[in-house]
């Protein structure tokens, strides 16, 4: 392989310390052809570093995922590498970022150090590329806003809510509430709340709303983005886009709607699990058949005058959700919101 100015590849210590055992452990499972293409990749040969991504790939499309081999989606994650340091060489930083989130989602935890490792160091290449002002970044009145409070029109909002929605128990909503508090007023007793004020520090409420800020540290970057009304649906699907071109989806639809009043959940205790109708296959029995938006009175009768709780969450607010809870959630406008998922210890009150 060529010899190249050091900003021009970048390292790969754990592909380096690894690639003889992972190519063994492929070959065992059948892999040769992988491990022939895999070596001449490591050689200099792009067409062979292509070939064997795309025989890792059909590997992690042979059967259900959680069937696929681990060794698999290691081998996918290597090919990567190979295919997105060509990239990199070459000055197409874009591309060699696709490559490596790719490996990101798809691969495996082996070589996931190298692939962050290379993300970060093409991710400042590529960012060399933009031209972002530093007066746009850092939000002044030529910053494109992904979000408008003065276009909110509260009324037609509400009016998009399901049925009975807002007619029920509200959730409780607190403001400077301590963690004594919180566990010992909603944690150990199951309960939801609504925090208005433990975000109000975070960089992310203004800089979130700065489209060309959102382009500059994650444009580039490919994300898997869910299409449809929930993966129930018959039409749902999955893309993979870059961030930017996501952005620029959701403003294309919905450019002079309301854009930040977040979410609407509405919330049912786990002791109704049996009248919402779970479904019966194991994949899908945390999911209810109802569909709030158009419930059907005949079909699912138990629903129709059961007691819930919900809220509308605003921008900068945090909505707690007890373990076993069931949830329906609507973003009612375009916004940025983040879910965090925690597992209760075995002798915890609420496992």
């Amino acid at each position: 392989m060529a010899n190249h100015h050091r900003d021009d590849v970048f390292g790969t210590p754990v592909l380096d310390d690894q690639a003889h055992s992972l190519l063994q452990s492929i070959s065992e499972e059948g892999g040769y052809a992988y491990v022939s293409m895999s070596t001449r990749a490591a050689a200099g040969d792009i067409r062979a570093a292509e070939a064997a991504r795309e025989m890792a790939w059909e590997q992690l499309h042979s059967g259900p995922w959680h069937s696929v081999l681990p060794v698999w989606r290691d081998a996918y994650s290597m090919a990567c590498l190979h295919v997105a340091k060509f990239h990199y060489a070459n000055g197409d930083f874009r591309e060699a970022l696709r490559v490596l989130d790719m490996g990101l989602i798809m691969g495996g935890m082996v070589l996931r150090k190298d692939l962050d490792s290379a993300v970060e160091k093409a991710t400042e290449r590529a960012n060399a590329l933009l031209r972002v002002s530093e007066e746009s970044v850092n939000g002044s009145a030529n910053a494109k806003l992904l979000t408008n409070q003065n276009a909110i029109n509260l009324m037609e909002v509400v009016q998009s809510l399901p049925k009975r929605s807002l007619s029920c128990k509200l959730v409780g909503k607190r403001s400077a509430l301590s963690l004594e508090g919180f566990m010992r007023d909603y944690f150990l007793s199951g309960s939801p709340v609504l925090l208005s004020d433990s975000m109000t520090h975070w960089p992310a409420r203004t800089k979130w709303n700065d489209l060309n800020y959102l382009k500059k540290v994650a444009g580039y970057r490919t994300v898997p983005v869910e299409v449809g009304k929930n993966y129930l649906c018959t039409d749902w699907k999955q893309e993979m886009l870059t961030f930017s071109e996501f952005l620029e989806r959701i403003q294309s639809k919905s450019s002079a709607a309301p854009t930040y009043l977040a979410q609407h959940p509405l919330l049912y205790p786990a002791s109704l699990s049996e009248e919402l109708y779970p479904h019966s296959e194991s994949m899908l029995k945390n999911s209810s058949q109802v569909d709030l938006d158009n419930m059907d009175a005949n079909e699912f009768p138990k629903i129709q005058d059961l007691e819930f709780v919900d809220c509308i969450l605003e921008e900068g607010e945090m909505l707690y959700i007890p373990p076993k809870w069931w949830h329906y959630v609507r973003s009612l406008t375009t916004s940025l919101s983040v879910s965090f998922w925690w597992s209760a210890a075995p002798s915890s009150p609420t496992s």
